[in-house]
């Protein structure tokens, strides 16, 4: 057959379809610093206080490398995620406080779980729609159905709900599900592992250049049992720390649920010991346990700079909520709406984007993070979320603003099942309960019969004088009493009238 011979363009059009293949190459290269990659780097159990950027943090403890990352963006104070690690993700799926995350349900042998993504749906899922390649790298801990193929493209997790009996190998021997498919045992440190996948994918295997990403790299450290990798067990040697003033009751003006916590004993000298191991063994480990995480920060961090990808690249490092080490007397526990058990770090970078080597001091929540998220990549949410934007803070982290940080904590419970509050709405030792908190003062109010707590985290940032038992600040009790309500409302929590009453306990 004979081919039809088309006219030849003119020079003025042949430079507008030059102009036109030009245009259309840009815009599917990849990311760009208006619709930048997206990398979010999620740990476990991770408390502020092992970060040395960090005041709070022990003066032997040393992070170089996430300490780097915050000079090179925005580091917040305090960000308050979750209450511990299943509503915590959850939260960071939905854009909505435990409350509102509709159809989640523990079912089974823990940590085993469920929910209904037509009732619940997640995020990335819009992400893939609108673009963007999806992807999730480590712990997954939201139900069985892991959403490969619905909410990701990528995806190598450790489906802790699916294999309970798993579910406390942090560390080695994880069972890994290969983008839905086979399963299986991974030997190596998951730390490292992880952190080698996610350079892989950010590379480029496994994934359609392309577009821009988004990369949920879910570290399982520092979580019990607190394993270091080899390279690091002599880390810290000989360091000392003093005990917290709260390790053993009595804890003057505490609830009576605090009074009972005791997780810590006393050797012949009286000093604090769980188990075969010293207050101070069991802190060291702990602290060995991030080595391996800022090792790994390092070497995103370099790939992405060696790359030229770093401009293009909204980086996010939090953990799902923090973890007490003697703390008002417990021994590795979060749940608890004191800050030495929740609050996480929370570092923003890209450069041209975010200002350098600013601290926020306004306090946040995991819920904002979602809608910053949306708002890095030029998109629009799909539906109503609980947080705001943190655009406005990032672009100047010094003015703050006047919105509270806030989180509710409902134990195993989630949605529409938390409107009825049992008698005794208990978890792990711990109420449930209302937090909210402005950048100096914090109240907690219990979802039990029991005390409130309020304290002033400027002049008591160990929380040890509750203030909400004195008379001379009654008056503020009753402002953030209001302003917790006026959030549980706005958030549309449907236990918000049906509270138990809170006890007087006025001095």
């Amino acid at each position: 057959m004979a081919i039809e011979q088309q006219p030849r363009p003119s020079r003025r059009k042949l430079l507008g379809l030059l102009a036109g293949a030009a245009a259309s190459a840009v815009s599917t290269k990849g990311a760009t610093p208006d619709r930048p990659n997206i990398l979010f780097i999620y740990t476990d159990d991770h408390s502020y206080r092992t970060i040395s950027a960090y005041e709070e943090a022990y003066p032997w403890v040393r992070t170089p490398a996430i300490d780097k990352l915050a000079k090179e963006g925005v580091r917040f104070r305090a960000s308050y995620n979750g209450a511990w690690c299943m509503p915590s993700r959850a939260t960071l799926l939905t854009g909505h406080y435990q409350h509102g995350v509709e159809s989640m349900s523990m079912q089974g042998t823990y940590p085993d779980s469920t929910y209904d993504p037509a009732k619940c749906p997640f995020w990335p899922k819009v992400f893939r729609q609108r673009g963007y390649v999806t992807a999730q790298i480590g712990k997954w801990h939201t139900g069985q159905d892991t959403g490969y193929g619905r909410d990701w493209d990528f995806q190598l997790v450790w489906n802790r709900p699916k294999y309970p009996d798993t579910s406390q190998n942090y560390y080695y021997h994880q069972p890994i599900t290969y983008h839905g498919g086979k399963t299986e045992m991974l030997e190596r440190y998951s730390t490292d592992q992880y952190t080698d996948w996610a350079i892989d994918f950010m590379k480029g295997n496994g994934r359609d250049k392309s577009k821009p990403y988004y990369l949920w790299l879910c570290y399982g450290a520092v979580h019990s049992p607190y394993q270091p990798a080899e390279r690091h067990k002599k880390e810290y040697a000989g360091v000392d720390i003093e005990t917290p003033k709260d390790i053993f009751p009595p804890r003057p003006g505490k609830p009576d649920w605090a009074q009972k916590i005791n997780m810590w004993e006393k050797d012949a000298n009286g000093r604090p010991v769980s188990g075969k191991k010293s207050f101070m063994d069991w802190v060291r480990q702990y602290h060995q346990g991030v080595n391996a995480i800022d090792e790994g920060v390092k070497k995103i961090m370099d790939f992405l700079d060696q790359s030229g990808e770093r401009k293009n690249t909204f980086v996010i490092f939090t953990s799902d909520q923090g973890l007490a080490f003697g703390q008002h007397g417990f021994r590795g526990v979060k749940v608890a709406a004191y800050d030495a058990n929740i609050r996480s770090p929370l570092i923003f970078s890209m450069p041209g984007k975010i200002p350098q080597g600013k601290v926020c001091k306004t306090p946040v929540a995991g819920v904002d993070i979602v809608p910053t998220i949306f708002a890095f990549a030029g998109e629009k949410l799909p539906w109503t979320m609980h947080g705001r934007d943190l655009t406005p803070l990032l672009k100047n982290p010094e003015k703050g603003w006047s919105y509270p940080a806030f989180m509710t904590a409902t134990g195993q419970t989630y949605g529409s099942d938390t409107d009825n509050i049992p008698k005794n709405a208990m978890h792990n030792q711990v109420p449930w309960y209302a937090m909210i908190r402005d950048e100096r003062y914090k109240y907690v109010r219990p979802l039990i019969e029991d005390l409130e707590e309020l304290y002033d985290l400027e002049k008591d940032p160990d929380e040890l004088d509750n203030l909400a038992v004195k008379s001379e600040h009654r008056d503020r009790l009753k402002k953030m009493r209001a302003a917790a309500i006026a959030e549980l409302r706005r958030t549309k929590a449907g236990f918000v009238d049906r509270m138990p009453p809170v006890k007087e306990r006025i001095g």
